[in-house]
């Protein structure tokens, strides 16, 4: 696995399978680490948004955070998505209605306690039937993987 972190650049060569992995950021604990070393064996870029320093309040940095992902998740050959049970996570119900409407390859998973869940399982079956929900990101890493 390549490792990618906010705001260092991918820059995609050919075929290469890549990783953007969705999710909550602010709010919610560092999920990303558990998810991250649980692909850390696959041929695999992941292109994490989720920065070590990263001041919400400071305008400049969340414009560049904010471009950061839009480039990234066009780049991407594939996106996970993870919504925790401690925050709505409004940018990334955004993002997986814009990624659901395209045709990329999604992988979808969703705390049991999301407030939205219901909504989410009820949305992505109407535009996408075949995605397959998990609710455990360890349930999230095996799909990936497999």
């Amino acid at each position: 696995m390549k490792y990618i972190e906010c705001p260092e650049v991918y820059n995609k060569k050919g075929n290469e399978k890549s990783l953007f992995i969705a999710g909550g950021i602010t709010e919610c604990g560092n999920w990303q680490n558990d998810f991250i070393d649980s692909l850390k064996n696959e041929n695999l870029i992941v292109l994490n948004p989720r920065r070590k320093n990263f001041d919400i309040n400071d305008e400049e940095i969340s414009i560049a955070q904010i471009k950061w992902e839009y480039e990234h998740l066009k780049k991407a050959s594939a996106i996970s998505f993870w919504f925790t049970s401690e925050t709505l996570c409004p940018i990334t119900l955004y993002e997986l209605g814009k990624v659901q409407a395209s045709r990329k390859p999604v992988f979808l998973g969703v705390h049991p306690a999301y407030k939205r869940k219901f909504d989410l399982e009820v949305q992505t079956g109407l535009i996408r039937p075949e995605t397959k929900i998990v609710y455990s990101l360890n349930d999230l890493s095996k799909q990936v993987i497999e």
